[in-house]
């Protein structure tokens, strides 16, 4: 008798090299003429490295940190994946937005509007070992995910880049270096927890945007993660329980820096460091592990 593949997990498809969801992979084909304007703003991370976070931070400052304008729909909808596709994941390819997640071809030459300008991108980075810990859980209750089976295998996929969105370390190294000639705004995760009310700033700064100390304050209160975890617009709870099983692992699931060291085991953390100083030995990244 043969086998009926489960298609709620298909493997991955590669696009120009990068490894991604099957169903993104597909979405991605509309986008190839895709062109940015210089007024838009794109949002970039390698996945968990705060894509809700500072999706929410930016849509609050959009509307004056009116708290009933950024209840008006879930995160995913008022920031839409450029590249989402699938079934009961909603699709932005027919409705570029201003707001939505970017590669660097879409900010670079490719994207250039008009009088050779190029779109502004917020660009989020975190700890290469906190991402691999979080992105193993998301991949367990995220259905359109291929299963990651054990923690020891999805690291090794991790490390050698079979993950969906392929290397971590090439993807954080080309933001870096299109930052020193693109309006790039690179911020790190870690910052964002040590001091939120700072880079929030920055992000304000970078777009050109003034509000009151107050409102600031209100944003900061509201975009953090004990906030965020608890409001039904921002912890993807409102996504089709067939696609994405919190009964697995929650979305916001710890939004720690240093969570890394609850999973990693010594000779998986050795293995790894030794990994990670052949593939950034060219990057000047000043990532930190804890705080």
């Amino acid at each position: 008798m043969e086998l009926v593949q489960d298609t709620s997990c298909p493997p991955l498809a590669y696009v120009k090299g990068v490894p991604l969801i099957k169903y993104f992979a597909e979405a991605i084909e509309p986008l190839q003429s895709f062109q940015a304007w210089p007024d838009d703003l794109l949002i970039s991370t390698y996945p968990r490295s705060g894509t809700t976070w500072v999706s929410e931070i930016l849509d609050m400052i959009y509307q004056g940190g009116d708290l009933e304008k950024c209840c008006r729909d879930p995160i995913y909808l008022r920031v839409p994946f450029l590249e989402s596709g699938g079934p009961g994941t909603p699709s932005a390819a027919q409705d570029a937005p201003a707001c939505g997640p970017a590669a660097p071809d879409s900010a670079g030459s490719e994207g250039e509007g008009e009088a050779g300008q190029v779109p502004r991108v917020v660009y989020v980075a975190r700890n290469a070992k906190d991402v691999a810990v979080s992105y193993y859980y998301f991949c367990k209750m995220a259905k359109l995910h291929p299963d990651p089976c054990t923690w020891d295998s999805f690291l090794e996929k991790f490390m050698d880049s079979k993950v969906s969105y392929g290397s971590r370390y090439q993807h954080v190294q080309a933001w870096w270096e299109l930052s020193c000639t693109h309006p790039v705004l690179c911020l790190f995760y870690e910052d964002m927890k040590e001091d939120p009310k700072r880079e929030t700033e920055k992000i304000l700064e970078f777009v050109g945007c003034s509000l009151p100390a107050e409102t600031v304050d209100l944003i900061v209160q509201y975009t953090s993660f004990q906030e965020m975890r608890k409001n039904p617009m921002t912890d993807s709870t409102t996504l089709d329980p067939e696609h994405v099983d919190h009964t697995v692992s929650p979305f916001m699931r710890k939004g720690m820096v240093g969570d890394w060291k609850s999973t990693f085991t010594v000779a998986q953390n050795e293995h790894f460091d030794a990994h990670y100083a052949e593939k950034m030995a060219s990057c000047s990244l000043p990532f930190r592990w804890q705080l």
